[in-house]
């Protein structure tokens, strides 16, 4: 398995854990990623890769759902589609939280995908917009 694959299944994965965290809020993050875990039985390099994602989301999520409403004006976070939401909060946590091994531009790139393959019809060009704005903020592309 490539380490895209086992990025991109890393990241599905948390999107998934993310998603049942919000039905379950009297859970703690612990519990939620240990449920779900239980259930589902990824491989380990896709479990280690997601646990970062998942627990460095909610870490940082103060910081993460400010840099997102900020360039979502129209948009309140509780009532963006919560797909997106949590799609947006990993690759944003991806791009200003995580190391440099993956280049933004491929973050944003998983993001749409992730976006189309869960999200609805315009999940797309929703996460490209914010994602692109948080990048481009945060002087993350080259020049």
């Amino acid at each position: 398995m490539t380490s895209q694959t086992i990025r991109r299944q890393s990241r599905e994965l948390a999107l998934q854990v993310l998603f049942q965290l919000e039905y379950q809020p009297g859970f703690d993050m612990k519990t939620s990623f240990t449920h779900f875990i239980s259930n589902f039985r990824p491989q380990e390099n896709v479990l280690e890769y997601c646990e970062k994602i998942a627990f460095g989301v909610v870490e940082h999520q103060t910081a993460i759902d400010s840099a997102i409403q900020s360039h979502s004006p129209h948009w309140k976070m509780s009532r963006m589609d919560r797909v997106d939401r949590n799609t947006l909060r990993i690759a944003v946590y991806e791009l200003l939280f995580e190391n440099r091994d993956v280049p933004p531009k491929v973050v944003i790139n998983e993001a749409i995908e992730i976006g189309k393959t869960f999200g609805n019809a315009e999940s797309a060009a929703f996460i490209n917009g914010i994602l692109d704005q948080v990048a481009r903020q945060n002087r993350l592309f080259d020049s």
